[in-house]
């Protein structure tokens, strides 16, 4: 098997590996793919979010992440402080649930405020520098020549998974025309966003 492509599997793998963990990012997406809004918009900006900080990591550019730990750690608390408000409109959502019927066909959310959201749970988290820059600029150093076909594997696991989760999303719609449904769900992503935004403030 060619080295291009054993290090573009390993890629992929450990791509996968990183962001199928349930988080901010991944309960958006998923809550948007439910509601059908700006669903190509959202998996775009992920996908290519991804991309980009992959390249920064293989080009090498990640260790100036490490000799600018305020720019980390100034991040982390804007980050925090957006999961934590967005996990209070979130629980606010769980006690007055809706159903699909009053914007579940994409028309219930402004394009501008899910792609603004989208970018605040992706480039507001440290931990996106952390693992996709570092973590995967470091394992990819180790493919040598073949450390681009890495990155590339890893590029594609973002794609296949945010393409999975917002278009598969979809699926669930039927369980999700009742606001019982609803209430459980954005329930469960206030706890997730409220936590993440606790212990990022708390490590910081």
């Amino acid at each position: 098997m060619p080295d291009a492509l054993v290090a573009a599997l390993a890629g992929l793998g450990t791509g996968l590996s990183l962001i199928v963990a349930i988080g901010a990012q991944n309960a958006f997406v998923l809550r948007q793919g439910i509601r059908r809004e700006h669903v190509a918009a959202v998996v775009a900006i992920c996908a290519v979010s991804d991309a980009a900080l992959i390249t920064v990591g293989i080009s090498g550019i990640g260790t100036v992440v490490k000799r600018w730990p305020a720019a980390v750690t100034a991040t982390a608390w804007i980050g925090a402080a957006f999961l934590i408000c967005y996990g209070l409109l979130a629980a606010r959502r769980a006690l007055h649930p809706a159903t699909l019927d009053g914007g579940g066909d994409g028309s219930g959310g402004s394009l501008r405020t899910a792609v603004l959201t989208c970018l605040a749970m992706t480039w507001l988290n440290p931990h996106v520098y952390l693992d996709t820059v570092l973590l995967l600029g470091s394992v990819a150093t180790g493919y040598g020549g073949a450390r681009w076909s890495f990155g590339l594997g890893a590029a594609g696991g973002s794609v296949l998974w945010f393409g999975a989760l917002g278009f598969g999303a979809r699926l669930l719609r039927g369980a999700f025309a009742r606001p019982a449904s609803w209430r459980v769900l954005d329930a469960v992503i206030a706890c997730t966003m409220i936590t993440l935004g606790v212990v990022m403030a708390t490590r910081t």
